[in-house]
């Protein structure tokens, strides 16, 4: 159908919007892709809403060069959970990988991120 291929491309791009904003620090992508309710649990295991993440992500870091070679969307209705495979470079130049699951939802006739969960390795 049109309407999946349609949604498949939207949370593709979501998908690389979310880790470009990561590595830019881009606190107003996340502000406006985010559900109000926006929860997360951190790499430690520690869970954070969306003001906190907000507070977090707008600080600077020192990983670079965020990819996501490996990225699998599942659809159930107007749910899709993004799982992926990601790779970084690290402050002192080694390389980095982790893996997150992000959970968006459709509402109000958009999709926006309402959960997320970052591992690193």
């Amino acid at each position: 159908m049109a309407a999946d291929r349609d949604d498949r491309d939207t949370l593709e791009a979501l998908n690389r919007g979310y880790l470009l904003a990561a590595e830019k620090c881009d606190v107003a992508w996340y502000a406006e892709h985010l559900a109000e309710d926006y929860r997360a649990t951190n790499p430690d295991g520690s869970f954070v809403d969306k003001a906190g993440f907000l507070a977090r992500i707008g600080r600077p870091h020192t990983l670079r060069d965020f990819r996501a070679p490996e990225v699998s969307i599942q659809r159930v209705g107007d749910v899709a959970l993004i799982h992926a495979r990601t790779t970084y470079v690290k402050a002192d130049g080694q390389p980095g990988a982790g893996r997150y699951t992000d959970v968006w939802a459709r509402q109000g006739g958009r999709w926006v991120c309402v959960a997320a969960n970052v591992t690193r390795l």
